[in-house]
């Protein structure tokens, strides 16, 4: 008897699992709404989200009912700190849901969760939470409240890879845009398109032919562009503004110092035509110059320690910091910003040019996406946009998400959670944490689908 109790629980756990996995995608049919709690801890990010996507006539629609960030205090250490990032997860992801609950669409038939003050609230549908890749240890701090939240409601759960939920941005975008009756209606971008990853730890090229089908053109070899970026600004900032910055995230804080008005200061950025133009080297009037990475080569890769290091020799040669006038710092960080976004614009254009033959008919590919922190920087779009154009590209479109959807957010894990869950994938409760998990189904892994833990309705 002692062994069939455990037995019949988890066979009845499961069928509860599966009956609201099929009860949930019925509610989206039937226009209610598919809505989804999701977690976000893969960094030193902690983020709550509740996302809901509705159908209409017009097409999708969707709402963020709740998003709330609390990033770490690393400024001390000038960094991302594990350890106190990990402390940042456990102080605050539980008051996260608990804040998140109050946000609840109101329950429209008397059931659902009771709250403190009496009210009655939706049951989310399922639970979104980052599985990876990403720090393991952060990542099981949400990974394990969301199975926690799973199992206490007798819900799904859904383990989200965080680079894909960046792939996916661009379509709650547009759902976002048609809640707000968009005219005409907002469209997602199609399959295939090409897309960007740039943040503080990934920087990627891929194409994306389907929801689990990407395939990664370029990645760096060495560090993202968004460290280079940080720890560029961290030798061109003046220590003041250093001292003054409310995150780690020094490369924002790049941006604002040496364009001040914007757009406006890059108004006249003019690309290089060719090749040539595009490897040839710019002495600066202070007598330095940033060499461009694999300039001499069309290697599908990207590379940017080289720009950081050699930002960080040009400071040191000045004897001292205090040495170089603001000026020179402006010139130095604007030089450095443009190396960076001209190296993966012109990785972008070689694949272009490779993919071309190919690129008719369904496989026509004619949109950009941009996602990732970096994707918030104003230049970089400049840029981008700029080689296109000159390059022969013109007619693409380029696609990024409002900066607060760029960085990392839970908001971007429920909508890829849902469209996961919606494409009939659920994981199971033993699923761990991935510290490494690609993107591409060719890889060793298996990509987004390889890893156990998947469960297929």
């Amino acid at each position: 008897m002692s062994n069939i109790l455990p037995m019949l629980f988890k066979v009845t756990a499961a069928a509860n699992f599966r009956r609201s996995a099929i009860n949930a995608r019925r509610c989206l049919n039937a226009r209610r709404g598919l809505l989804t709690l999701a977690i976000e801890t893969s960094c030193d990010d902690t983020s709550v989200a509740i996302v809901e996507k509705t159908k209409r006539d017009s097409g999708s629609a969707a709402k963020i009912h709740f998003l709330e960030n609390v990033t770490a205090d690393t400024r001390e250490h000038r960094g991302i700190h594990p350890i106190i990032a990990l402390e940042s997860h456990q102080d605050n992801l539980a008051n996260l849901v608990q804040k998140a609950l109050n946000h609840l669409p109101e329950s429209k038939t008397g059931d659902g969760l009771k709250l403190a003050d009496g009210t009655r609230r939706r049951l989310p549908d399922f639970i979104s939470a980052t599985r990876g890749p990403g720090m393991r240890s952060n990542l099981s701090v949400g990974l394990d409240t969301g199975k926690a939240l799973s199992v206490a409601w007798q819900i799904p759960m859904v383990g989200v890879h965080h680079m894909q939920a960046h792939l996916l941005t661009p379509g709650l975008v547009s759902c976002l845009e048609n809640e707000a009756k968009a005219d005409p209606p907002a469209t997602a971008p199609e399959f295939p398109f090409l897309s960007i990853l740039v943040s503080g730890g990934h920087t990627i090229l891929v194409q994306s032919k389907g929801l689990t089908d990407h395939k990664i053109l370029a990645t760096s070899e060495d560090i993202a562009i968004g460290e280079a970026l940080d720890k560029s600004a961290r030798d061109i900032l003046p220590e003041s503004l250093l001292r003054e910055a409310k995150s780690t995230m020094y490369g924002r804080s790049l941006e604002q110092f040496v364009f001040p008005n914007g757009k406006a200061d890059f108004a006249d950025y003019s690309p290089p035509k060719t090749r040539g133009q595009e490897v040839a080297r710019r002495i600066s009037d202070w007598g330095w110059s940033l060499t461009t990475p694999f300039a001499n080569t069309r290697t599908m890769q990207f590379s940017f320690s080289s720009i950081s290091s050699m930002v960080g020799k040009i400071v040191q040669s000045n004897s001292t910091n205090i040495k170089i006038s603001d000026a020179e710092r402006v010139d130095l960080g604007r030089e450095a910003m443009r190396v960076c976004f001209e190296h993966l614009a012109s990785r972008t254009i070689i694949a272009l040019e490779t993919l071309r033959p190919h690129n008719t008919g369904k496989d026509e590919i004619n949109t950009l996406v941009i996602s990732g922190g970096v994707a918030a920087n104003q230049f970089l779009m400049k840029v981008l946009a700029s080689f296109l154009e000159v390059r022969g590209f013109g007619h693409m479109k380029i696609v990024a998400p409002p900066p607060y959807l760029c960085t990392d957010n839970a908001a971007m894990i429920g909508w890829a959670g849902i469209e996961m869950f919606e494409a009939g994938f659920r994981s199971d409760l033993s699923c761990r944490p991935l510290r490494k998990w690609t993107l591409d189904p060719k890889a060793d892994d298996g990509g987004i689908l390889g890893p156990g833990g998947w469960i297929k309705e």
